[in-house]
């Protein structure tokens, strides 16, 4: 369970989930996709799209049984082609599964910091077993997933860093450093994925951070392009032009020249007071 501090910037998992299986279904027009979190070593399955029944919903898989527990087992991607007449799994979830005449299946694991968080589940009725390319979009649905799923555990980590620190003399100055380190490297981030889905979702949590430390009348509405941001964001952590054009991958040049459109635009003469109003806008934390 996340704390209030948590939930602003997190929101439940499940709809990450969610997003990553119709994304999923959308795109690769498989016939029965679902999935669903590990928790406590066991799999739930939450999320079904394209199923007849409501057996599925809600099932509880544990590691060993079914295609899903050897999944959760092994922590790699496995299938069947025909499900009830498959020797190499057991048959403990038979009856939901066989009453959406489900076949072909394949499952992959989410997989965080090497354990299995969830498991997205790829099906078919027919006789027809699922190719490869269709093998690949769930695939490369659960590494997706995955990404996110790890940004927003590192979101927690720094917030609980940040949660000890107050306790401590210097509490404070550390959690604005904190948030201030949190909010570039967010930004990094949402220019290194090339999923547009994920890097949206990246910027709204950098907004967010962002908004921490904005005056109560602040500008809602940015001046600056988000490379100009990118660029001032490395700047207020101390960055040369030449540092922050090796974290952003520009020349220190380009960078100088995004430094100074952002002071124009902001109406200011230096690299501090560029930092400094962005700060009092709510565009930098």
């Amino acid at each position: 369970m996340h704390s209030s501090t948590d939930t602003a910037l997190r929101p439940d998992d499940g709809d990450a989930f969610r997003q990553a299986l119709r994304s999923l279904h959308q795109r690769s027009r498989i016939p029965v996709v679902f999935g669903g979190q590990v928790r406590e070593h066991v799999l739930n399955l939450s999320q079904c799209i394209g199923a007849r029944t409501a057996g599925l919903r809600g099932l509880a898989v544990r590691t060993e049984t079914g295609l899903g527990g050897r999944v959760l087992a092994s922590a790699r991607p496995a299938a069947v082609s025909d499900y009830g007449a498959d020797r190499s799994i057991t048959h403990d979830y038979d009856g939901p599964v066989l009453a959406e005449g489900i076949r072909s299946v394949v499952a992959v694991p989410v997989v965080v910091a090497g354990a299995v968080r969830g498991v997205l589940y790829g099906a078919t009725r027919g006789a027809t077993p699922l190719g490869d390319r269709a093998t690949d979009e769930v695939v490369d649905a659960s590494r997706r997933l995955s990404g996110e799923v790890a940004v927003r555990d590192e979101v927690d980590r720094r917030l609980q860093l940040m949660r000890v620190a107050q306790s401590e003399p210097v509490g404070e100055r550390f959690m604005v450093e904190e948030i201030r380190e949190l909010h570039a490297e967010l930004r990094l981030l949402a220019q290194a994925v090339q999923d547009d889905e994920l890097r949206a979702r990246l910027g709204a949590a950098s907004r967010r951070l962002a908004a921490l430390g904005a005056a109560p009348k602040s500008e809602p509405v940015s001046p600056l392009s988000p490379r100009e941001l990118d660029v001032l964001a490395q700047i207020a952590l101390g960055c040369t032009n030449a540092e922050a054009g090796d974290r952003l991958g520009l020349r220190a040049e380009t960078v100088k020249a995004y430094l100074r459109s952002a002071m124009r635009k902001l109406d200011v003469g230096t690299r501090f007071a560029a930092v400094v109003t962005a700060r009092r806008r709510g565009l930098l934390p």
